[in-house]
């Protein structure tokens, strides 16, 4: 991750996590990069977004893509239980029959969890969903044929302000919705092909 200078305004707690998020050693098979946060979420935020490689005219990934947001608020709104806030999103492409798997959003859950376990991350208030999209081509769509995909958007509050772990396992997360096998011990993988956008 690109190192960047802090300005005077940072908060010391906040700086310590942007320098633990940017050490993050993500999958080789993501690309990962700083975006602007959004605004007004909290007084500081920092945003990621990654893509599975390989991705077509720089634009989303086919195989998944996702983004990670770090939420700073040393005011500890309630809902969150401390200072810090984390919100994901990732997404990827399913073969249809996949996407009839009645425990498909289930299992993505599980694997968020487990990827975040696995890692290390220390956490609580954990909240999210899982949705699944099929999707009928007609017209001049009509030779996409049917079409699944997978979204997962999450948020938890990490227990400090260490955040390494907290990218690593979100980016081990989308590495297996895009089909990918897990590359830490405690993750189980969906036997499945994956479908790939045209």
């Amino acid at each position: 991750m690109p190192d960047s200078p802090f300005t005077p305004e940072i908060p010391a707690v906040f700086a310590a996590a942007l320098d633990s998020l940017r050490r993050a050693e993500t999958r080789q098979e993501l690309v990962v990069h700083e975006i602007p946060a959004p605004a007004n979420l909290a007084p500081h935020a920092v945003a990621l977004a990654a893509d599975v490689s390989p991705t077509r005219h720089g634009s989303d990934s086919d195989l998944g893509t996702g983004r990670f947001i770090l939420l700073y608020d040393p005011e500890e709104p309630e809902a969150w239980g401390g200072p810090f806030r984390v919100v994901c999103f990732a997404q990827a492409p399913l073969e249809t029959e996949i996407g009839l798997d009645p425990f498909l959003a289930d299992v993505a859950w599980s694997w968020l969890v487990d990827a975040l376990d696995a890692h290390g991350a220390r956490y609580t208030a954990a909240s999210g969903t899982a949705t699944k999209i099929l999707s009928t081509g007609f017209g001049e769509l009509a030779d996409q044929g049917d079409g699944a995909q997978i979204e997962l958007r999450a948020s938890w509050s990490p227990s400090d302000h260490d955040i390494k772990a907290h990218v690593e396992g979100w980016g081990e997360l989308l590495c297996m919705l895009a089909g990918l096998p897990p590359a830490v011990e405690g993750v189980t993988m969906l036997q499945a092909r994956r479908a790939r956008r045209e």
